[in-house]
């Protein structure tokens, strides 16, 4: 069949980032926190690097391409930040209202969405569900300058770098599947490809619920890659 270009409701593009959520690493087990909403965040900028090919030769010939280890990171932009934040950015608190800075930085899990639209539906066609693993913060600059005529909200930034982990046949996958698959530290969740049913059930373990009538429900966490593939397949 003859190939056709920019088809009704196939004019795809991706917008937005919203759905901030936070997860702070306990240090026990590799244990993250109960989630906590990011509110005010204005940017996600990803930041893959590595992957770099070096080329070897020989016999007078391009023998080979080496590839480096690809790794995962990026800033994330917010006019603030949850409470929660503060020692996964080197603050730690030694009294009420007093925090004293450059102490051990706290990883951090960390979801967002991104927005998907088209020509028919436009930014509601569908979303992307993002989840980062294993992040760290590294230090960054914070300006302030005075109020004046065309007064601006501070936008706080953050660089961060992930570490990767492992996927396991505990994810439902075959051990051949699992042994193919490198670790990461970042998911992507398309919701116009996985099944309703399935994504509601991720976005309760991440999100929290509430139980009608009732003012308690279960708290948002951050599930593990594992369990994040057996919840989807």
């Amino acid at each position: 069949m003859k190939l056709v270009w920019d088809k009704t409701g196939e004019r795809l593009y991706e917008t937005g980032v919203d759905r901030g959520v936070l997860y702070p690493k306990t240090g026990m087990n590799g244990a993250y926190a109960a989630g906590v909403a990011w509110n005010g965040l204005t940017a996600v900028t990803e930041s893959p690097s590595g992957a770099e090919a070096t080329a070897l030769y020989a016999d007078n010939i391009k023998y080979l391409n080496l590839v480096s280890v690809e790794e995962f990171g990026g800033t994330i932009e917010a006019y603030t930040y949850p409470e929660e934040f503060e020692q996964c950015d080197g603050s730690d608190s030694v009294a009420t209202g007093l925090y004293v800075t450059q102490q051990t930085r706290k990883e951090f899990g960390f979801t967002y969405r991104t927005k998907i639209g088209n020509d028919v539906d436009g930014d509601q066609h569908g979303y992307k569900l993002h989840i980062v693993y294993g992040a760290l913060a590294s230090p960054s600059d914070k300006d302030r300058s005075t109020v004046n005529d065309s007064p601006e909200a501070v936008t706080f930034s953050w660089e961060f770098s992930t570490t990767p982990v492992a996927i396991t046949t505990e994810s439902g996958l075959s051990a051949e599947v699992v042994a193919k698959l490198k670790p990461t530290s970042h998911v992507i969740i398309d919701s116009t490809k996985v099944e309703a049913t399935k994504l509601a059930a991720l976005e309760a373990l991440l999100y929290g619920t509430d139980t009608a009538g009732q003012t308690e429900g279960s708290d948002p966490q951050l599930p593990s890659i594992d369990t994040v593939i057996s919840t989807l397949s």
